[in-house]
């Protein structure tokens, strides 16, 4: 029976949803608040620069390819891959930085070079990671996290043990190198929480980095964008902008539309895909399933500072994607998670798209996107915000050996208070809730309202969690969750 669904946002998970519920014969309309879509993954552009605001990294290829295979297409039919080599650089000290490469027989080279007798231990250590990475991604993530039965398999009983250690422990179990340490905890950061608090079943992330490779959209993430709402415009989905959403309209405890601007909008059944505890401020707090001190629980990953920067330069001695891990990685940690605060020393990310993307920048200039991960909540202000442009782009220069304050063009800053009011963020966090061991799949916040009828979610605070990728399947679990319903 055809239904009439409206979809809050039009994020990752809500353009995919909607794409499932078209292709079951609904009438699905997707309202967003701001000016374009995309969510977090929206596009900014200013005097020829083009930049993506929020996920840059291209991982679990076989996941997006997935997605469009559900609709017997692919991804090539709507943008084009570039396998990105170095995959990205970690900077340690002045030119002082060590690069992953595109395959792993050459990380596996770079490591022996750096410890003996690392290189055989990695393969072994990548080898459990793709065992791994083929029980979880292929197919624990697509289940709706109703039960913990879910969790319950022949392959993950064998692996029982892996849940009560950690990431940092079996790495550092196998590795004594501190900066291979760093380099193999680093991808667990994608889960928002620190490698000490993630369980080491979570290592599938490594063979998602080092076995599957680090990927680029020929023109940016956005490509991945487009390619959805294109798909989403060829099954009938409409899409209204500039539509913020006032109220979750709820008749005999069951969902009956929204208002937007005062005017009811009827539908069947309505779905979110934006922030699921601003969703549920939408909604008389008698419909809301969980309470503020269950929010205030709850372990969040991290906010951003964010800076979008041209230059009229191009600039020398970087990759298009560059951690820079010069300071004390586990003092950040601290700052993040068991003392919030802004930190004295930030660990920073670097993505310089047109070093890839010629229409990135305009000809002969430079397009970089520079990220500090601060724990959520915090005190944000456009002091702050300068105070700490100008100690990460200090270090840049002595890092990468070169001057390129004066070459700035532009920049724009992006933070907590940005992802409040952007995106409604709890806490303006930037990357949903932590994948801790507490919070993994049946123990997320619900696909399906427990209160009120033919109201659902979607996103990085429910299953499976954050991340494009994960984003992708939570899209297709709550349509499969609603096309069960309207069928029974």
């Amino acid at each position: 029976m055809k239904k009439t669904i409206i979809i809050i946002g039009s994020g990752f998970s809500a353009l995919a949803a909607s794409c499932y519920l078209a292709q079951q014969g609904n009438s699905v309309t997707i309202y967003e608040k701001n000016e374009t879509i995309g969510g977090r993954a929206r596009q900014f552009k200013k005097d020829g620069f083009t930049f993506d605001m929020g996920p840059s990294w291209y991982w679990m290829p076989d996941v997006f390819e997935r997605f469009f295979n559900d609709f017997n297409k692919k991804t090539s039919d709507y943008y084009e891959l570039i396998k990105l080599n170095p995959a990205y650089r970690v900077y340690f000290g002045i030119n002082d930085f060590i690069s992953i490469c595109d395959n792993l027989e050459e990380i596996k080279s770079t490591f022996e070079n750096i410890e003996t007798g690392s290189g055989k231990k990695l393969d072994a250590f990548i080898n459990e990671a793709k065992s791994n990475y083929d029980i979880a991604i292929k197919d624990l993530v697509y289940r709706p996290g109703v039960s913990p039965l879910e969790l319950i398999t022949p392959q993950t009983a064998l692996k029982l043990n892996q849940f009560f250690s950690t990431v940092s422990r079996d790495v550092r179990k196998s590795f004594k190198n501190e900066r291979l340490i760093q380099i193999l905890e680093f991808p667990v950061l994608f889960l928002g929480a620190k490698p000490t608090k993630t369980p080491s079943f979570y290592n599938f992330m490594n063979y998602a980095d080092f076995g599957l490779g680090t990927w680029h959209p020929k023109t940016g993430m956005f490509d991945v964008v487009r390619a959805i709402e294109k798909l989403a415009t060829e099954l009938g989905v409409t899409i209204q902008t500039n539509s913020p959403i006032e109220k979750i309209v709820v008749e005999n405890n069951t969902a009956t539309g929204i208002l937007i601007n005062g005017n009811f909008i009827k539908a069947d059944i309505v779905l979110s895909g934006a922030d699921y505890h601003h969703t549920e401020t939408l909604l008389d707090e008698v419909h809301r399933a969980y309470s503020e001190e269950y929010w205030k629980r709850r372990v969040f990953a991290p906010s951003s500072l964010l800076f979008f920067v041209g230059f009229d330069k191009k600039i020398e001695n970087i990759s298009h994607h560059a951690l820079f891990f010069d300071v004390d990685f586990n003092q950040h940690a601290i700052d993040i998670y068991d003392h919030p605060k802004w930190p004295e020393a930030p660990l920073f990310y670097a993505n310089f798209p047109s070093k890839t993307d010629e229409t990135a920048a305009p000809e002969g200039m430079e397009s970089a996107f520079f990220l500090i991960p601060l724990a959520p909540g915090i005190e944000d202000n456009q002091t702050l915000r300068e105070e700490y442009f100008e100690k990460i782009i200090s270090r840049f220069e002595q890092l990468t050996q070169q001057k390129i304050k004066n070459n700035i063009i532009f920049k724009r800053s992006f933070c907590k208070n940005d992802f409040v009011e952007d995106y409604n963020a709890y806490k303006g966090n930037a990357y949903g809730m932590a994948n801790t061991l507490l919070q993994t799949a049946f123990l997320r916040p619900k696909l399906k309202s427990k209160k009120v009828r033919n109201l659902y979610f979607t996103g990085q605070l429910t299953v499976p969690g954050p991340g494009v990728p994960p984003a992708l399947i939570s899209g297709k679990l709550v349509a499969e969750l609603i096309r069960k319903s309207i069928r029974s």
